[in-house]
């Protein structure tokens, strides 16, 4: 398990240096664009992942000192200091808010890693640090590419965090998955990807899960790994869809799926 928490808080680390190196570089008019996240501008995005730095360093925090999670008026008095900055001001803290986050999780020795376990306050039970940080990393990276995608429509997930994000969306599946979508109409299908390179199935019936590829699907999605996983998150419009995704078979549509994770 330690390994895993390696490998998730090495990509915790890239991906802020990568987001950190590009908010710097913003200006007031590319603050305020349409991020991928229709609702908010790329300031906003940045406030959500900086005021979600706080908060999950708190409950870091909490977890190695022992005093628990913060209550929830913390976290709405974190929302609402964040939601009241500037678009330059929320740009210019995001950056040593995560990095706090990301220094934190970096000084966690071995044993840690292994044996801590953190109450993230809106899960049943405390989690452990692969957990945690790998929920950390989801919505980072997911955000990161909203930030990206304002300003290139061919912007793929980081590659580093790609693979263990692959590792735990099955956790996240039938949350994120909608069947009612297909009315009623149940499908298994062949999940094959690239970088990396893994196949399993995705089974849409009365609820959504993962599982062993069928041996007689009633499709095949082919896709590189990181649109998969912006499929789930609702981030997979036609525009943002690279030409390497087929879905072979007659049972359901590219535009079936995406009604299936229409993201949230």
């Amino acid at each position: 398990m330690s390994e895993r928490a390696d490998r998730i808080i090495a990509a915790l680390r890239s991906g802020h240096d990568h987001l950190a190196a590009l908010a710097g570089g913003l200006g007031a008019d590319d603050l305020t664009r349409v991020s991928g996240a229709a609702e908010w501008d790329v300031s906003q995005v940045l406030s959500h992942l900086g005021s979600g730095a706080e908060i999950g360093l708190a409950a870091l925090e909490g977890a190695l000192e022992g005093t628990g999670p913060k209550d929830a008026d913390f976290n709405r008095s974190v929302w609402a200091r964040w939601d009241a900055m500037s678009p330059g001001d929320r740009a210019e803290r995001f950056v040593p808010a995560n990095e706090a986050l990301v220094a934190r999780y970096e000084g966690l020795d071995a044993r840690a890693r292994e044996e801590l376990r953190i109450d993230l306050g809106f899960l049943p039970t405390p989690v452990d640090v692969a957990t945690a940080a790998g929920l950390r990393l989801s919505e980072f990276t997911f955000h990161t590419w909203d930030v990206e995608v304002a300003f290139d429509p061919a912007a793929v997930l980081a590659a580093e965090a790609t693979g263990p994000l692959l590792d735990q969306i099955g956790m996240l599946i039938g949350f994120l998955g909608k069947p009612d979508a297909l009315e009623g109409r149940p499908v298994h299908l062949a999940v094959r990807t690239t970088a990396p390179e893994r196949s399993f199935g995705l089974n849409l019936g009365e609820t959504v899960g993962l599982g062993d590829e069928p041996a007689e699907p009633d499709a095949v999605l082919s896709a590189p790994a990181e649109w998969w996983l912006r499929l789930t998150t609702g981030r997979h419009a036609p525009a943002y869809t690279p030409a390497g995704v087929t879905l072979t078979g007659d049972a359901l549509t590219l535009d079936d799926l995406r009604r299936v994770f229409p993201g949230f």
